[in-house]
């Protein structure tokens, strides 16, 4: 029943186009580099600083301050081109979001922007057994954006895809019988109650 749970909240989808290849890495954020023919020990993930910068093994800092990730992506294969004959390199993004509500461990992650939504909230450990799978959103700029859970169950986007920006929160919220499941037991027990206490009468 988890798994089943689990994947029916995929992948998200918002209700206007974003070109997150374009997007700015903020400090905090990070690139994740892997290397498949160098045994130098660079691959890894590294942070942008405070100031802007990220700190690279041989090729020192990167600028990143107002830079979108195709720009600082280039940089760096720029710096390890001149120094290895054509290395076979992968640089991701690593955007750090806020990951809330519903799920087993809620907290602040990082995520590549090639995760499926999947990945996401594997990272939090699951939903719960009280999230409300068709009422996920995004909470940006303190506006809340609803996803179109089915779209992206169908698509399999990725966050590449789906548009996720640096400093996103994804809410999942409690279904409407979580919130009112005691309530409505109470009463019920209460309705059985007074129906016995009348039949004995």
């Amino acid at each position: 029943m988890k798994y089943l749970v689990f994947v029916l909240v995929v992948s998200l989808y918002l209700g206007f186009n974003i070109d997150s290849l374009a997007q700015e890495l903020n400090p905090g954020d990070g690139v994740r580099i892997s290397f498949l023919d160098i045994t130098d020990e660079i691959s890894g993930d590294y942070y942008i600083q405070p100031d802007g910068v990220i700190n690279m093994p041989f090729i020192n800092i990167i600028d990143a301050s107002s830079k979108d990730f195709i720009d600082i992506k280039e940089q760096i294969k720029a710096g390890y081109d001149s120094l290895y004959k054509n290395p076979k390199m992968t640089i991701y993004a690593l955007f750090r979001i806020n990951i809330l509500g519903e799920v087993q461990n809620p907290g602040f992650y990082y995520v590549t922007d090639i995760e499926k939504f999947t990945g996401i909230l594997a990272l939090a450990g699951g939903t719960t057994n009280n999230a409300d799978l068709e009422a996920i959103s995004i909470i940006r700029d303190n506006q809340e954006l609803q996803l179109d859970v089915d779209t992206i169950i169908r698509e399999g986007d990725s966050v590449t895809d789906f548009g996720l920006r640096s400093g996103d929160q994804i809410f999942i919220p409690k279904t409407w019988w979580a919130d009112r499941g005691i309530t409505v037991l109470i009463s019920g027990i209460a309705l059985i109650v007074t129906i016995v206490a009348l039949i004995i009468k």
